[in-house]
C-alpha cells in the first residue's frame, strides 16, 4: 500500500466524469488499498478515485471503526428524505459548507473481488456515499454548498 497525492479543487481532473471500471483486477485492488490508506492518513471519511487523479468510477468510505465500504461502478438505487449539514472535502482543504443531501441512500456496485454488493446508509453514511458519488461525475461539494467558509477555532 502507498499514500497517494490528493488533488485539490483547482486540478481539472476533479471536473471530469469518471469512466467505468471494465475489469476488477489486482491493479484496481491496489488502488482501493492505496485510497483507503490515503483517506485514513488525511483523517477523511471518504475518498473517490478522481481525488487521487484516477478517472475511474470507484470510491472508499469509512464513517466508523466497523466497516470500510469499497464501491466500484456504484449506482444510486434509492435516495429519499433530506438532511442539511456541514461537509468538508479532502480536495478542498480547510473549508466547510452546508449541503442538502438525502437522509437515506441505497447504493449498489461491485466489491474489490468484482462481486455485486448493495448497501444502505442513513445520516453521515448516506452523506458520504452521495459526496463521493458526486466526485465520479465531476461535482465538488462546493457546487451545492451554502456558506462555504474556513471554520473558526471555536466551531
Amino acid at each position: 500500500m502507498a499514500l497517494r497525492n490528493i488533488v485539490t479543487e483547482e486540478d481539472p481532473v476533479l471536473r471530469k466524469k469518471s469512466r467505468q471500471v471494465t475489469e476488477v483486477n489486482d491493479r484496481i485492488r491496489t488502488i482501493l488499498d492505496d485510497m483507503a490508506e490515503t483517506m485514513h492518513a488525511a483523517y477523511g471519511v471518504g475518498l473517490a478515485a478522481p481525488q487521487v487523479g484516477i478517472l475511474r468510477r470507484m470510491f472508499v468510505v469509512q464513517v466508523d471503526d466497523e466497516h470500510l465500504y469499497e464501491l466500484i461502478n456504484p449506482e444510486i438505487v434509492e435516495a429519499d428524505g433530506d438532511q442539511y449539514g456541514e461537509e468538508g472535502c479532502l480536495s478542498v482543504p480547510g473549508y466547510v459548507g452546508l449541503v442538502h443531501r438525502p437522509e437515506h441512500v441505497k447504493i449498489r456496485g461491485l466489491d474489490r473481488n468484482g462481486k455485486p454488493v448493495e448497501y444502505e446508509g442513513e445520516g453521515l453514511l448516506a452523506r458520504a456515499f452521495m459526496h463521493e458519488y458526486d466526485h465520479l461525475d465531476g461535482i465538488i461539494y462546493t457546487d451545492k454548498a451554502d456558506n462555504v467558509h474556513l471554520p473558526k477555532d471555536d466551531e
